[in-house]
């Protein structure tokens, strides 16, 4: 029998509890990503330009801003595959926050931010190792 999310408080299994914490992170690093990923094109949340690193910025062809789009893009997909495969998609949103925490070092000043992403980082790498136990069949 299936529970709902947060039923039985203090009554569920560890398989129930960890399937629970499974579906948690899965939908936060879909949706997150991409809606980051969509406010890369209308700057709405904050003008995204302003944080990427001159050392970054100046690596990657085009204006800060055309950057980015791309990482807009970027975002976008790794949300999609959190949410069609969370045990890869999970280690690719990982790894795109450990580029985040670099980039955030290298601008200087954000460093409460990249504290922020690198716990984010490790629920990241959670779900990757619990969603293969918990995956749809």
């Amino acid at each position: 029998m299936a529970t709902s999310l947060f039923s039985r408080a203090g009554a569920t299994t560890s398989q129930e509890a960890g399937r629970e914490a499974s579906l948690i992170l899965r939908t936060a690093f879909t949706v997150a990503p991409i809606l980051f990923g969509l406010d890369k094109f209308f700057d709405v949340m904050t003008h995204w330009s302003k944080y990427l690193a001159p050392q970054i910025n100046d690596l990657v062809p085009g204006s800060a801003h055309q950057a980015m789009l791309i990482v807009g893009v970027v975002e976008i997909v790794a949300g999609l595959l959190v949410a069609w495969r969370p045990q890869i998609g999970a280690y690719v949103v990982a790894l795109w926050l450990a580029g985040i925490i670099v980039n955030l070092l290298l601008l200087g000043g954000h460093g409460d931010v990249a504290l922020r992403d690198f716990g984010l980082l490790l629920a990241a790498l959670a779900l990757a190792r619990l969603a293969p136990a918990y995956a749809r069949h």
